[in-house]
């Protein structure tokens, strides 16, 4: 080979070798799109810098994985490939099979928030339980709508994702069931009110219109 380097291939800086491009990791923010140094110095400097940092040796699975299959490092097990979670943006999977993908995201949120209620309240709602509790105080402990004691969901509007108040499941679903709305609410109770028309069989096929004040009071066997 000519003291040139050939087009398919490129210098590692840290062995001095000229490599064919299969020999480096793909790296899209690099001008050639490709790492800085060859696979065998990036796993040799990546071992040292966890040296460095009092990180253990990356473990490595006891036996081949085969095609279709990957293995998880907390388990030590060799699972299908579709027990990984995606990763949400592009096709991959992640490092941990789901119950321990579950089990990670459980002991982080438990020693960053101190459980589960927290995180999800600051990253829904951005607010905590403390704060939680205080709205929750200013209602009278009771649910927002109905009064229900001791409700536990905590209502936003949609559209500014600003916090409205505390409501008991029962309310909090259906404020969701009427997607917000004040036109359908006004109608439900129009409707509960008995003030709406109803149809009305006739005959078979044949309808007609009435107002319940005409309408048919119900069977006993209804």
């Amino acid at each position: 080979m000519s003291d040139s380097l050939r087009s398919s291939d490129k210098q590692c800086p840290q062995c001095g070798r000229s490599l064919p491009f299969t020999e480096f990791h793909r790296n899209s923010r690099r001008p050639d799109g490709l790492a800085f140094y060859c696979k065998a110095c990036a796993a040799t400097r990546s071992e040292a810098s966890r040296r460095k940092r009092g990180i253990t040796a990356q473990k490595r699975a006891s036996s081949p994985v085969a095609e279709g299959m990957k293995w998880c490092p907390d388990c030590d097990q060799i699972k299908a490939i579709d027990e990984f979670p995606r990763i949400k943006k592009g096709s991959g999977r992640h490092t941990y099979c789901k119950p321990c993908h579950n089990l990670r995201g459980k002991e982080t949120r438990q020693r960053l928030y101190g459980g589960s209620r927290e995180y999800h309240l600051r990253r829904r709602y951005g607010v905590g339980e403390k704060e939680f509790q205080e709205l929750l105080s200013e209602q009278g402990g009771v649910c927002a709508i109905c009064g229900a004691a001791d409700p536990q969901h905590l209502d936003h509007d949609h559209r500014t994702n600003w916090v409205r108040g505390i409501l008991c499941f029962n309310c909090n679903g259906g404020l969701g069931q009427f997607r917000d709305s004040e036109t359908r609410l006004a109608g439900a109770i129009t409707y509960l009110r008995g003030t709406t028309w109803q149809r009305l069989s006739i005959h078979p096929g044949v309808w007609q219109m009435r107002s319940p004040a005409r309408g048919r009071p119900p069977s006993r066997s209804s």
